[in-house]
């Protein structure tokens, strides 16, 4: 079970922000949310810019990753949110067990991590806990928000990642997606 929480972990952290080349983008903070895609698949739905590149692969495990734009030639690193889902059938992990874990493998397998916010958001029906910290992987210092669910036996761990540096200029748009996310029952 912490071999499989770990490579969770370190998915959300490697795959998703991976640097592709494209040609100079708009800028993504100045984006308006109004012109979105929508995802919908038979367990949940999402919704993202239509400027962000849907990637449903499956690359190590990922239900989906969307990417922003790059912002210019030099940027190197794409903002990104994915979505794992884990079986936790017979393992008796609700969403606190599942919030103790992560938060002890963020602080042991993720370099120069720190804790922001860990809280309970219950709006509703919808109950998750919401995660903020940061950490270093290779060159990037990168901030990381995540939401975790336990919902009949699954885990969902929806992962929004961006530079350090540019937290605060991407948050808007990257809280309004994973506030899009929608368990379908």
């Amino acid at each position: 079970m912490i071999r499989i929480l770990v490579f969770m972990l370190l998915f959300s952290i490697v795959a998703c922000g991976q640097p592709t080349t494209r040609q100079e983008s708009e800028n993504v903070s100045s984006q308006i949310m109004s012109d979105l895609k929508t995802l919908d698949l038979p367990g949940f739905s999402v919704q993202y810019p239509s400027t962000w590149e849907l990637d449903q692969s499956g690359q190590m495990g990922s239900s989906f990753i969307l990417f922003s734009p790059l912002e210019s030639e030099k940027d190197k690193f794409k903002e990104n949110v994915n979505l794992l889902i884990q079986d936790l059938t017979g393992q008796n992990i609700d969403l606190n067990k599942y919030t103790e874990i992560s938060e002890g493998q963020i602080k042991t397998m993720i370099t120069n991590s720190a804790l922001v916010e860990s809280k309970r958001i219950k709006n509703g029906s919808d109950e998750y806990h919401k995660i903020i910290y940061s950490g270093d992987q290779g060159i990037f210092h990168l901030q990381f928000e995540q939401y975790y669910r336990v919902v009949n036996h699954k885990a969902y761990v929806l992962t929004f990642t961006t530079e350090k540096e540019k937290f605060a200029e991407f948050t808007e748009t990257g809280e309004k997606i994973l506030n899009s996310f929608k368990l379908k029952k």
